[in-house]
């Protein structure tokens, strides 16, 4: 059982920024990417952000440039720092370890909890 907690989520106002952190103490860290996804009432769950397992980042074209992925191998951790937040941020975000594959990343069966951003405008 693979166990992911996340932290960090609340609320803030427009223009503001939040760090999210997800710690998976019982995965092989070091060899897998990892993302966020995050998931709007209504909407289907979709991938904000990955990290390879060099250091490679990718993003969503709503979110280049106010995001940055980060991994720290030596604490089991990745984080999602979220700057210049905006309203239409706001969703339940969620952490993935995954795998980097033929260009693409991989999503794993294996997901946080969970943590809600709100941003109001």
């Amino acid at each position: 059982q693979v166990q992911l907690v996340e932290s960090g989520g609340g609320m803030v106002q427009a223009g503001g920024s939040l760090r999210l952190s997800c710690a998976a103490p019982g995965i092989v860290f070091s060899g897998n990417a990892m993302a966020w996804y995050r998931q709007a009432p209504g909407d289907k769950r979709e991938l904000v952000a990955y990290i390879t397992s060099g250091g490679n980042t990718n993003y969503a074209d709503s979110v280049k440039g106010r995001f940055t992925i980060s991994r720290d191998n030596a604490k089991k951790t990745w984080y999602l720092q979220m700057n210049s937040l905006k309203a239409e941020d706001t969703a339940v975000y969620y952490c993935n370890p995954g795998t980097f594959w033929g260009g693409a990343y991989s999503p794993s069966d294996y997901w946080g909890q969970g943590t809600q951003v709100t941003v109001s405008s």
